[in-house]
């Protein structure tokens, strides 16, 4: 099992989390496995940017984005160095430290 560290969201997760994931588990599906309601608009399909999330730690450990995925990318709010989309992200043997950024772009929010 891999340690992924949650830093707090006002919103999805304000405590902050640390939950656990099998390698070869996307970041989004192991954060909806443990409560952190993370937004998936496309049903984790890489056809948007709602579960962009920043790898704070073990960035290196991931296997590089797809050029799907850099395309979306560079549509996400506050894109930084260490951006990935979570459903896109597989879990490695390394430890993750992730932060949920501030806003999303979501043109049709789901729970609201």
């Amino acid at each position: 099992m891999t340690r992924i560290v949650i830093l707090p969201h006002v919103d999805i997760c304000p405590e902050g989390a640390v939950i656990d994931a099998e390698p070869g588990t996307s970041l989004c599906n192991a954060m909806l496995a443990n409560g952190i309601e993370i937004e998936h608009a496309c049903e984790k399909s890489c056809a948007c940017t709602t579960c962009h999330v920043y790898i704070r730690e073990g960035f290196d450990s991931l296997e590089e984005a797809s050029e799907d995925e850099d395309d979306y990318l560079d549509k996400a709010w506050g894109l930084d160095m260490d951006s990935r989309l979570s459903c896109q992200a597989l879990v490695a043997d390394d430890p993750l430290t992730i932060e949920i950024p501030k806003y999303t772009i979501n043109m049709v929010s789901e729970n609201h």
